[in-house]
């Protein structure tokens, strides 16, 4: 039977290049942000919601979702963040749900991989049939960040802060999934844990959703 893991880790970890990994080997790939971004497009519920609660500032002029200045918002106020989380996680976790069970009906022995930063914050690895933390080490860390946001390390340091550190998300851990070494060295990795996954995917209960 189909499994579903859910895969996650701290800012610069290497979650999104490992997902790719995953991919390249045959894993179907739901990808939060992605579906976050679907959410707040001009007409959806969600967007509706968020400039209620934030106000029609957080709008750019052609009436899409200001990420940036929303980013800014939740960044800076937990209070904000949390008002932000409960008007999308709600709608991303339902929406993956959805798409897991139509990649089973359509490949009853898949190995479905969730990417999502904040995986074990939001509750939603409760969902998740095993649960892999990528684990990188700090310096690393915030290097690939920088890179790959054009993020100042105060900002990097800021978002930190609003997510659980990588001590607390090996406690959710079913798997741990090292990238303290280069490309090659976590594409190995990911190759030795998807082979292990389409070995529990013939076998493993599928999830209470």
């Amino acid at each position: 039977m189909a499994i579903l893991a859910g895969l996650t880790g701290t800012i610069g970890s290497g979650k999104t290049l490992a997902a790719s990994y995953f991919k390249e080997l045959g894993a179907h790939i739901i990808d939060a942000d992605a579906l976050a971004r679907e959410l707040v497009c001009p007409g959806q519920p969600a967007l509706a919601e968020i400039v209620e609660a934030f106000g029609a500032g957080v709008l750019s002029p052609d009436g899409s979702l200001d990420r940036e200045k929303m980013a800014a918002i939740v960044f800076s106020d937990p209070a904000q963040k949390k008002t932000l989380e409960s008007i999308l996680h709600p709608r991303i976790i339902a929406r993956e749900m959805e798409a897991y069970q139509a990649i089973r009906r359509l490949d009853p022995c898949a190995v479905v991989i969730v990417d999502a930063a904040v995986l074990i914050e939001s509750g939603n690895y409760r969902n998740m049939d095993k649960v892999i933390v990528v684990a990188a080490g700090e310096e690393a860390r915030a290097e690939r960040a920088a890179r790959r946001g054009g993020l100042s390390r105060e900002e990097i340091e800021a978002r930190e802060a609003t997510q659980w550190c990588l001590e607390e998300k090996l406690k959710y851990a079913d798997f741990v999934l090292d990238n303290r070494g280069d490309e090659a060295a976590l594409k190995k990795n990911v190759g030795v844990l998807h082979a292990r996954l389409r070995e529990l995917a013939v076998v493993s209960p599928q999830p209470g959703v």
